[in-house]
């Protein structure tokens, strides 16, 4: 962005040229949406097609990106070693994610169904399945089950890593599941934890519970 406040004082000013003290503007900084638990469930279990619940169980189960997920085939599906091989994500690196067994259940059930030949969710002419409809899918089970109208497709993978940071995985391995090339892209996540009250407990609730200080707050005199 210097570069083009030199060109205008310079060029369109007319200013000798010189080295200008301009400040550089600060990066805005947002932290990634994240959905609870239990918004997340009623958004994954909302839609009655088969399909399209596997698409989303799959998203989340995994932490995949929209690209990741269409571009899945019905061979990256590693039923014996419950995992899922994702070829040429972002940055054009290999990787591998978690196989839940809820999802394998989901997709045995959906290949048995929908039969697709190769892709593993294969639009009406057999080719992938279009960014548009997976999209599409989630804005609708978005508004049926009533979450963040702000969630996106992305609000999921976000979801999977921030969800397992609060199990306690280990900060290198989510930045494995999700593909990162460094461990301060994953980083992001924790300041999310740390803005979630939900997940802290005060030490006042711990003190209170210690010995016979058990005692109800109704107990007290006016």
């Amino acid at each position: 962005m210097c570069k083009w406040y030199k060109i205008y004082y310079e060029q369109v000013l007319g200013k000798p040229r010189e080295y200008y003290n301009i400040q550089r503007p600060k990066n805005s900084k947002s932290l990634p949406n994240v959905l609870s638990a239990e918004a997340v469930k009623r958004l994954l279990t909302s839609p009655r097609n088969i399909k399209h619940r596997a698409i989303l169980f799959t998203v989340y189960s995994a932490g995949l990106r929209l690209s990741e997920v269409i571009n899945l085939r019905i061979e990256d599906i590693h039923y014996d070693k419950e995992y899922i091989f994702i070829k040429d994500s972002k940055g054009k690196r290999d990787r591998r994610s978690v196989l839940s067994s809820y999802l394998a259940d989901i997709l045995k059930i959906y290949l048995e169904k929908k039969r697709p030949a190769y892709w593993l969710f294969e639009g009406a002419d057999g080719g992938r399945y279009s960014r548009s409809s997976v999209q599409q899918i989630f804005r609708k089970a978005v508004k049926v089950a009533n979450v963040n109208p702000w969630a996106t497709l992305h609000t999921l993978r976000h979801s999977f890593a921030t969800h397992l940071l609060q199990e306690g995985l280990n900060l290198r391995y989510v930045q494995s599941l999700l593909g990162h090339g460094s461990s301060k892209t994953t980083e992001i996540y924790t300041h999310v934890m740390n803005i979630n009250n939900k997940t802290i407990t005060s030490p006042l609730d711990k003190i209170m519970k210690m010995g016979n200080l058990n005692e109800n707050p109704s107990d007290v005199e006016g």
